[in-house]
């Protein structure tokens, strides 16, 4: 297969900027700050488009240019350099939206702000051998962490609805990472496929790898519309 995932673009000038920010992903993820924050008590909108600006700068813009800038998995003509600078400063942007929003209104808030900007960096670079860069890890990280670092923000406080929340992104996320995986491993990793299945009637399928990759692929833009359809009717349900 040539493209190295279902939502890159052809190589090359602004594509290779859409294809960084792997929209459907960032898009998904930004729905559990959505979650997050629709579940608080009071419904802060203003907070939430900061908390929302913060995890696209961070997860979206940063971890991507990091990944990218780490083995190329994208194939993106972009240069290092240009990598570089945009992973630091969408996550100094993301920190100094922390910063500035814990000042304002709860000092806890600067452990998720640390924590957010740890795990982005050694995550995506895959640091200490590669041990963060894990199936575990990116659930807890891109999928837990979102929803209650939103939740977090205008509630000051995490409650039972919140920790549920975070359970539920965490096993979507972790559904995500597995099905990713086998897709990846087709679309970036494999050089040929050669097979077949033979069905119970005689007929017989050729193996290859959009039959392999195709299951997977179809689950995960499947996922990745319905988290934000979530998110809508939860922030639906918030409007006075």
């Amino acid at each position: 297969m040539s493209r190295p995932a279902f939502y890159a673009l052809r190589p090359g000038g602004w594509r290779d900027y859409v294809t960084l920010l792997h929209p459907p992903y960032t898009l998904w993820h930004l729905s559990y700050v959505a979650v997050g924050a629709a579940l608080a008590q009071t419904m802060k909108w203003g907070l939430l488009g900061w908390t929302v600006l913060a995890f696209l700068l961070a997860m979206g813009v940063g971890a991507h240019a990091l990944d990218e800038l780490n083995g190329r998995p994208l194939r993106t003509e972009i240069p290092g350099r240009v990598l570089g600078t945009l992973a630091a400063c969408s996550v100094a942007g993301a920190c100094a939206i922390g910063v500035i929003v814990a000042a304002d209104s709860n000092l806890w808030l600067l452990a998720f702000v640390v924590f957010g900007a740890a795990v982005v960096v050694a995550y995506n670079l895959e640091l200490f051998g590669g041990a963060i860069h894990s199936d575990l890890w990116f659930a807890a990280a891109w999928g837990a962490f979102p929803v209650l670092t939103a939740y977090f923000a205008s509630a000051e406080r995490i409650r039972a609805e919140a920790a549920a929340a975070a359970a539920f992104a965490f096993l979507t996320s972790l559904a995500q990472r597995r099905l990713s995986t086998q897709a990846r491993l087709v679309r970036r990793r494999t050089a040929s496929v050669e097979g077949r299945l033979t069905l119970d009637d005689g007929e017989t399928l050729a193996v290859d790898a959009e039959l392999l990759a195709r299951a997977p692929e179809v689950a995960l833009k499947l996922l990745a519309a319905a988290m934000p359809v979530l998110a809508g009717a939860l922030l639906l349900a918030r409007i006075p």
